[in-house]
């Protein structure tokens, strides 16, 4: 408790840029675990759903059928689910629009599935790179802050005739709390947006490896038709 309370005196008595400086870092730091924890939750649902549908897609179910199925859930689709959707709907037009050309049709159908794979990523993207900025920013602010007390300190030393340690002490502790407090918030943010990237990274790479194979089985059926 007595720590605590040192710490709150520290910052009510700093000078008004440090309190920003603190305020902002700290602000920093809740708005980056609310994206760690949101932004974790997002992914590990897709993956989970991604591997539910892949493993329907790959019993050997009517794709037709599957197709007419997701239709029923059309703005809930999302990563494979959503990829497929587009594709074999794409597949479908094509065909009956250019029933003796499976080239372009596989082409077309290769388009929308790649728009639809990007989209899905930019979405599980969503907010990551705010934690990379707080990483990046958050020790010079809070170095900002640091300088800018300890300037405050010695210029305070002017009015005094004898300066002292204990007399100098108490305003670098309140600067140095703004650099602590920016590698407080910088270091979780750093391991997350390298931690959430990788994960996004490997989703997309299932996304791609699905698509793919999708792919492989729409260029059979169509030139099987040829």
């Amino acid at each position: 408790m007595a720590t605590e309370f040192d710490l709150v005196s520290l910052f009510m008595e700093a000078s008004i840029v440090v309190k920003l400086v603190i305020l902002t870092l700290i602000a920093f730091s809740i708005f980056s675990w609310a994206i760690i924890i949101q932004r974790s939750g997002v992914i590990s649902k897709a993956k989970k759903e991604s591997l539910a549908f892949e493993d329907r897609f790959w019993s050997g179910e009517d794709l037709h059928r599957l197709h007419e199925g997701l239709e029923n859930k059309r703005e809930a689709l999302t990563g494979s689910e959503q990829i497929f959707f587009v594709g074999f709907k794409e597949f479908t037009r094509l065909q009956q629009a250019n029933p003796d050309s499976p080239e372009s049709t596989i082409q077309g159908t290769t388009r929308a599935m790649n728009l639809a794979l990007n989209r899905e990523v930019e979405g599980l993207e969503n907010y990551i790179p705010f934690l990379g900025t707080v990483g990046s920013i958050s020790p010079y602010i809070g170095l900002f802050g640091t300088v800018w007390g300890i300037m405050h300190s010695f210029m305070g030393l002017s009015a005094v005739k004898q300066a002292t340690l204990q007399s100098v002490a108490p305003g670098i502790a309140e600067a140095l709390i703004a650099t602590a407090i920016g590698l407080f918030a910088a270091i979780p943010a750093v391991m997350a947006y390298n931690r959430l990237n990788l994960r996004v990274n490997k989703l997309e790479q299932s996304y791609v490896n699905f698509m793919d194979e999708f792919t492989t089985i729409l260029h059979r059926q169509a030139f099987a038709k040829k």
